[in-house]
């Protein structure tokens, strides 16, 4: 499965998040909230039971539930949604400082997002390297579509890839100039979906709760359409499909090599 198909298939399994007897305001909120995200809203009144709760459900199994009030709660100053306390790499990044969803977004292992632009994609990837580098082991895979979006991120590769038990790959189509690389690998695909995915997967450095990646593709100019994943299998899978596909010689389309 490549690593498109595996986008598509995340983006299938919709996840569902009935709001019950709250106010149409209160769901129009939530609605505005995971606009970006692939959670339906829906609103139910009931003849009785509690007031403002909510139920989320995927592939129509029942997966938590909370009270608005969890959903609408917010951290407070100098925290971050992942951490708790403050990041320079988060600050003003996707989702930083803002819990909102956040008791429906830990219950789902992979969590679709919608329209994130360039911007966006670099802040959530300072996330994965942020943890990459506090663990300090293991093994970072990134891919940034083209040598000339990776040549901007070189330095920040390049300080990563310093840590002496961090190993990190970063791949790219050949467009552009490459960087100069001292402390990591860089592996040259020319197929499509690695000119048009994004991506960030860190394997934990031998912990499972450190394993995290994300998965992007660019399906309109600067409009990036993917998912996060806790998930330690999906995690894997992400590193060992890049590992095998990529990690040899440069590839084509066709699974030759380059001339």
């Amino acid at each position: 499965m490549s690593l498109i198909e595996l986008i598509a298939g995340v983006e299938a399994h919709e996840a569902t998040l009935t709001v019950f007897n709250a106010d149409p305001a209160v769901t129009d909120e939530l609605r505005e909230h995971f606009a970006d995200r692939n959670v339906r809203i829906v609103d139910d009144q009931t003849a009785s039971g509690p007031e403002e709760f909510a139920v989320l459900a995927r592939d129509g199994e029942f997966v938590t539930a909370v009270t608005v009030d969890e959903l609408l709660s917010r951290p407070g100053e100098g925290e971050t949604a992942d951490t708790g306390v403050e990041s320079a790499e988060s600050e003003g990044g996707a989702g930083a400082g803002d819990r909102v969803g956040r008791p429906v977004l830990d219950h789902l292992d992979e969590t679709m997002f919608t329209s994130y632009s360039r911007e966006d994609m670099v802040a959530a990837s300072r996330e994965i390297e942020d943890r990459a580098w506090r663990v300090g082991d293991g093994e970072l895979h990134a891919g940034f579509q083209t040598l000339d979006v990776l040549t901007g991120e070189a330095d920040t590769y390049d300080l990563l890839g310093e840590k002496e038990r961090l190993d990190v790959h970063a791949y790219a189509a050949d467009e552009g100039e490459a960087p100069d690389v001292e402390h990591y690998t860089v592996h040259v695909g020319e197929t499509a979906e690695i000119r048009e995915t994004w991506f960030v997967a860190y394997d934990g450095g031998g912990y499972d709760e450190a394993k995290c990646a994300l998965l992007a593709e660019e399906r309109a100019p600067g409009e990036f359409y993917g998912f996060w994943s806790y998930d330690p299998e999906t995690v894997e899978y992400i590193i060992d499909y890049l590992t095998e596909r990529y990690g040899g010689s440069e590839q084509t389309d066709d699974g030759g090599a380059t001339v």
